[in-house]
């Protein structure tokens, strides 16, 4: 065989050997398994029954109201703790605009006495804490849970506020959160505000407990 023959068979050898390596076809065993996998959030349901609590007339100074809200939670997972955001409008009771200052000056003499659910209707109800209508717009409802931690915690552990509410179908789903409304008697003459009507909105914000590792 020529010299030219042999070099010729030995490159085709060579580029056979080029295209099994950098893509040829063979055959070979194979095997797979496929695992799905599902993640389903909860879900987090807060409401409030009745929805509308206080809806008095001829509210004067030294007046005052009891009223319970029921909390329940109706979603998956539990509420961990439950946030108070605290909003208000004011007018004349024909529906007249009133200016901010005096909006404030009755906000500030409406007191809101948080009560502890005893469930027990005609017992007389121990006070947790007090504040105005006007010092509840102004807190965060972070603020106004560290109060009800720094003043009560150690006596009363178990608060809606505070603890929050546990999911379920029964009696652990719902709480009671209990409140006087109170007209401040200051004294002294309070005319003006007369003729006013207030326009409390309460939002309850349950906020779900601590992550936890899963197994």
């Amino acid at each position: 065989m020529s010299i030219k023959k042999k070099l010729g068979l030995g490159i085709a050898s060579a580029a056979l050997g080029m295209s099994l390596i950098g893509g040829g076809t063979f055959a070979y065993f194979s095997d797979s398994a496929v695992q799905t996998n599902h993640f389903s959030s909860g879900t987090l349901d807060i409401s409030v029954d009745p929805t509308t609590v206080v809806d008095i007339t001829d509210f004067k100074p030294g007046d005052s109201i009891k009223k319970t809200f029921k909390l329940i939670n109706e979603g998956s997972l539990d509420i961990g703790n439950v946030l108070l955001h605290t909003n208000y409008t004011a007018t004349k009771t024909n529906g007249d605009t009133i200016s901010a200052d005096l909006v404030d000056a009755y906000a500030s003499e409406i007191m809101v006495d948080f009560l502890v659910n005893t469930g027990d209707e005609n017992r007389d109800k121990e006070i947790i804490l007090t504040k105005s209508l006007k010092e509840l717009k102004g807190m965060t409802p972070e603020g106004l849970a560290q109060e009800f931690d720094r003043e009560w915690a150690w006596i009363f552990p178990y608060y809606v506020l505070r603890d929050g509410i546990e999911a379920g179908t029964g009696k652990e789903s719902v709480d009671d959160f209990e409140v006087k409304f109170r007209f401040n008697d200051t004294g002294v003459p309070q005319n003006e505000l007369q003729d006013l009507k207030l326009n409390l909105e309460w939002t309850f914000e349950g906020r779900q407990t601590a992550g936890e590792v899963r197994n």
